[in-house]
């Protein structure tokens, strides 16, 4: 299947010098939620303009829907919904007018009941005559969703769309994004709520000063990059990890009551077994197991710090707050 968005040897280098995207290749499957992840300043904003006509490029092109973004902008542009970080609505207009105007820059006809549809959906329709500049931060934000999906989209861009927002209202969009990408809606999201990311996403990319350095099944990549942990409980504190262990990856925590054992969650011999012969051969006696999977949090922050994403072995490098 032909994605629907393919980015091309893309480049972006600033009046100032500063290079904000690196030769980024990207290819985004139609009907997929793809979360793009990466620190500030790594080139996600600057990306997701690019690729919505907002900034011109260096080098490169992007084909939305088989159209180039330049070359053929008004096709592209028609197919893209986008919700910035920023809130820009005209404060003076009602949440209904600002919807009817956003469908009408893009050619669509009136439709009543689509934009009640959308309103409902996000909780907005009790709110449609209210002046914007009247509503919370929170209904502000859910504002610039219905903005964007008035023109009826079949790209949505949500950049950090629940900053700001309290749980419930978090909740509450989340919903509405599974139901739209259900009906069909490509979705590319970034987020600082990594947990949202790991709930929502089909896929992660994740960029790193400029370059895309990985872009993988959610599932496959906790599979490749996650690690296992097994933490021991002793029933006598240990003042060194024996000899007889040192093949072992472990490490001691709890003022020596707790032993560690860290190991590759891919691999066919996890090593546990030979561990707790070990234990018993050394006369340590201990009271409970529990083992735990590394989260996307802990595989993001390894990867932005350094960590070899084409190594499903790769020692990452280790992270201090």
């Amino acid at each position: 299947m032909e994605p629907i968005i393919s980015v091309e040897g893309l480049s972006k280098t600033y009046a100032s010098g500063f290079q904000a995207l690196k030769n980024v290749h990207l290819s985004i499957n139609r009907g997929e939620i793809l979360a793009l992840l990466g620190p500030n300043g790594a080139g996600k904003t600057t990306l997701i303009s690019i690729i919505c006509g907002l900034v011109n490029a260096s080098q490169g092109r992007v084909l939305v829907g088989g159209h180039d973004t330049v070359r053929d902008y008004r096709a592209a542009r028609k197919l893209i919904g986008l919700v910035p970080q920023e809130l820009t609505n005209n404060m003076f207009d009602s949440v209904l007018a600002t919807m009817r105007l956003s469908r009408g820059l893009f050619g669509k006809a009136p439709d009543a009941a689509h934009l009640e549809r959308i309103l409902r959906d996000l909780s907005l329709w009790d709110k449609r005559d209210e002046r914007i500049m009247n509503l919370s931060g929170g209904m502000k934000r859910r504002v610039l969703i219905a903005k964007a999906l008035a023109h009826e989209p079949a790209i949505l861009f949500l950049d950090e769309p629940t900053a700001g927002v309290d749980v419930e209202l978090r909740r509450d969009m989340w919903n509405m994004v599974r139901r739209l990408r259900d009906s069909g809606v490509t979705i590319i999201l970034t987020t600082h709520y990594i947990e949202e990311a790991e709930e929502m996403a089909d896929r992660i990319g994740v960029i790193r000063q400029g370059e895309i350095i990985l872009v993988e099944d959610k599932l496959s990549l906790m599979r490749k990059l996650g690690t296992k942990e097994l933490s021991i409980s002793l029933q006598q504190p240990l003042a060194s990890i024996p000899p007889a262990l040192a093949d072992f990856n472990l490490s001691l925590s709890d003022s020596g009551y707790c032993l560690l054992y860290t190991f590759d969650a891919q691999s066919e011999q996890s090593g546990i077994a030979g561990l707790l012969r070990g234990l018993a051969a050394e006369g340590i006696d201990f009271k409970d197991l529990h083992s735990s999977q590394s989260s996307l949090e802990d595989i993001f922050v390894e990867l932005v710090n350094g960590g070899d994403p084409t190594r499903p072995d790769a020692e990452l490098e280790q992270v201090t707050a």
